[in-house]
């Protein structure tokens, strides 16, 4: 789709902005600038003040001061490279300004002595003497409205000067078309926003260091643009995903009831409203396209079985897709009693499905005798095909980004229902899940008891380990999760390795080990013992956070619990308390605490809600550590902060939703400028989910 001839400059070469000549246009390349629209939204992140002193000894040093100075004596260095300094007066202070490796006659040309000069540098106190090394400018007096009175500084890297810079960004400003306004009126009178060009303005010439704090108006704006754009690209892709025709799903009730009527306890408030809403989803004639948030232990599986029956009533078939194999499989033992009450056939294919069993599941899929398939993601193979398939369930992969969901929908699958065991907060969810309809399970099943989290330094880890034995003998057993596979130089941290030699030679062989560099074969083996009761404590690194269930095991002690992320130690915590048992987390922390970690691990003593958990982990650590931006789909906004501007994510996606219903087409005169703004921004994949029109 062409984009509007009014915005060509803004893609135009590098090279066509003042200053900019082929090796910067290489360097802001590589900074991640590509062409001049981008060089508007560089904005920098403080200005310096060069408004006049009367004196530098009106100023606290180390600090940029601009006086008028009369010049004094010069005084070249004695050897080459050495220092050359020039003596100067302010009309109350005496001070020197100092060179290194400069050229005497330069200075004598720029500094004549006794005229007075307008000078420009950081001020610094050396021996009680005031000293202005390297200044910045050095102009005369007649000169003084070159001076920027407020200089912005820009995030700068190799091969890129400020100087070079702000002349490339206001030579890009110079050019900026006259947009239209693309935010619903009534929010930018509400907030008191400036319209774009004047926000671009007040941000690119600051009048002080103040006018760049993230609580301005100029750059909440700029904030807001940002996430509009990449609330309308979701927003897009949901209307271009609900175009694609799907298949009504209606279920008779028949199978549900029969599993409900099986269950010992009644689904929760939130498991019975999540349901309504995936129900009525895939009655739908378009596709379904919804997320199941719920905390560890709230009851997502039983929602998904129900959703997969629906599928199943309505004369189709139903995909459950784990990360790992042995989470495909422990579905298949928890699930297999309540299919069976259903009357419906169930079955798991992995890759380790091989010959005559592979090829009769196989068979039994295509033919529609088979109903509900469980799998990794290998279910997708070519020769896997299904009779009828209503309905493709992913469990616990928030690395199941906005792309891989639009490759499922390729498949040809009719709905989708993403299921995460991470609470993720509000922001970060409509970040990365903007494009999806969200259900939340903020209930536990009746039944589930708190688990105790007690704190204790590492001094006492020979205490805990005979208290540990003593509960391994009256026939507990516990998970030991270490940070590291084996010893490590660098850090003093207690290996898996080591940690698992340790705890045999106490308990003997009833100990076993997972941890990621094992062959999944022998990870397998060693979860398969502990889980039938075989082994008795499991020493482990992070490989059991996801979804791993063994209803006995009641403790969980985490080795050096300060050097892990809360949602991190929430996950771990939630492999126990599934049981009878009164389940214990214990966090093992090396003294002294620092006040981040301290505060880390008091709010996972104080509260067992993930919600609460994910939230303050967002304040602690940030957006990106928070799911680890690299695999997390979290798009890298170069304006807007995630952590601190929660609550424009959401106007973003209301104000992005209202304006596509609307204006599906985006060809109202808000609509085009709407356009500019996803072109400006670089959000070309918009397009392609754009009817042409």
């Amino acid at each position: 789709m062409s984009r509007d001839e009014t915005l060509n400059p803004m893609f135009a070469g590098l090279e066509t902005l003042d200053g900019v000549g082929p090796k910067t246009a290489l360097a802001m390349q590589a900074a991640g600038l590509q062409r001049p629209a981008d060089l508007l939204f560089f904005l920098p992140h403080s200005a310096i003040d060069r408004t006049r002193r009367g004196s530098v000894n009106e100023v606290l040093p180390p600090i940029v001061t601009t006086v008028e100075v009369t010049v004094g004596q010069h005084h070249p260095p004695r050897n080459k490279g050495g220092r050359y300094r020039v003596d100067l007066f302010d009309g109350t202070e005496d001070f020197q300004a100092v060179w290194f490796h400069a050229k005497g006659d330069y200075l004598t040309r720029l500094l004549p002595q006794g005229q007075k000069r307008l000078i420009s540098g950081k001020v610094e106190l050396f021996d009680g003497v005031y000293q202005m090394v390297h200044p910045d400018y050095v102009l005369h007096p007649d000169e003084a409205s070159n001076l920027p009175l407020c200089e912005p500084v820009y995030p700068l890297t190799a091969g890129l000067t400020q100087k070079g810079v702000a002349k490339a960004a206001r030579s890009a400003l110079s050019r900026a078309p006259q947009m239209i306004e693309w935010i619903e009126p009534s929010v930018v009178s509400r907030e008191r926003w400036p319209d774009w060009a004047t926000a671009l303005h007040d941000l690119h010439h600051p009048d002080t260091p103040e006018s760049l704090s993230p609580l301005t108006p100029a750059r909440q704006r700029l904030a807001y643009d940002e996430l509009f754009a990449h609330q309308l690209t979701l927003a897009l892709a949901r209307a271009s995903r609900r175009r694609l025709a799907g298949r009504p799903s209606v279920g008779t009730g028949d199978l549900s009831r029969k599993v409900l009527t099986a269950l010992p306890y009644k689904p929760t408030g939130a498991q019975t409203r999540a349901l309504t809403e995936i129900a009525a989803d895939m009655a739908e004639p378009h596709r379904m396209n919804r997320l199941l948030q719920g905390d560890v232990g709230s009851g997502k599986t039983l929602v998904a079985l129900l959703a997969l029956l629906i599928a199943v009533e309505a004369g189709g078939q139903g995909v459950l897709m784990a990360p790992t194999e042995i989470l495909a499989r422990q579905h298949l033992e928890s699930l297999s009693p309540l299919a069976d009450a259903a009357g419906i056939r169930m079955e798991v294919l992995t890759g380790r499905d091989k010959g005559a069993d592979r090829r009769a599941k196989l068979a039994a899929l295509a033919d529609g005798s088979l109903h509900v398939l469980l799998g990794t993601h290998a279910v997708f193979q070519d020769d896997v095909v299904f009779h009828d398939l209503r309905l493709a369930i992913v469990d616990e992969q928030h690395r199941f980004g906005v792309a891989q969901r639009m490759q499922l929908a390729g498949k040809g699958v009719a709905d989708v229902l993403v299921m995460t065991a991470t609470p993720i907060p509000r922001s970060l969810s409509l970040a990365s899940y903007g494009d999806m309809d969200v259900s939340v399970l903020d209930e536990k099943p009746p039944g589930r008891k708190p688990v105790t989290t007690a704190l204790m330094a590492t001094e006492r880890l020979e205490e805990v380990i005979a208290t540990l034995a003593a509960r391994v003998a009256e026939g507990r057993q516990a998970y030991w999760v270490c940070p590291l596979v084996e010893d490590s130089e660098v850090v003093d941290y207690a290996s898996a390795e080591s940690r698992f030699a340790s705890l045999r030679a106490v308990m003997g062989d009833t100990v076993g080990m997972v941890h990621a560099r094992m062959a999944p074969a022998d990870k397998d083996s060693t979860m398969r013992r502990f889980a039938a009761g075989d082994l008795r404590v499991l020493v482990a690194t992070t490989v059991i956070e996801v979804g791993v269930n063994v209803p006995n095991a009641s403790i969980m002690v985490i080795e050096r619990a300060e050097s892990f992320g809360l949602a991190q130690l929430h996950q771990l915590r939630g492999r126990v308390g599934r049981g009878a048992e009164q389940s214990t987390c214990l966090l093992l922390y090396q003294a002294p605490l620092s006040g981040t970690a301290k505060r880390r691990l008091m709010i996972l003593r104080e509260t067992e809600d993930g919600f609460r958990i994910a939230e303050e982990d967002l304040t602690i650590r940030g957006a990106g550590d928070l799911i680890g931006t690299a695999q997390s789909g979290l798009p890298r906004f170069r304006i807007a902060d995630l952590e601190r501007q929660a609550g424009l994510m959401a106007l973003a996606q209301s104000d992005a939703r209202t304006l596509l219903t609307r204006d599906p087409d985006l060809t109202s005169p808000r609509g085009q400028a709407a356009r500019g703004l996803l072109w400006l921004l670089g959000r070309d994949e918009a397009f392609k989910m754009l009817r042409v029109g």
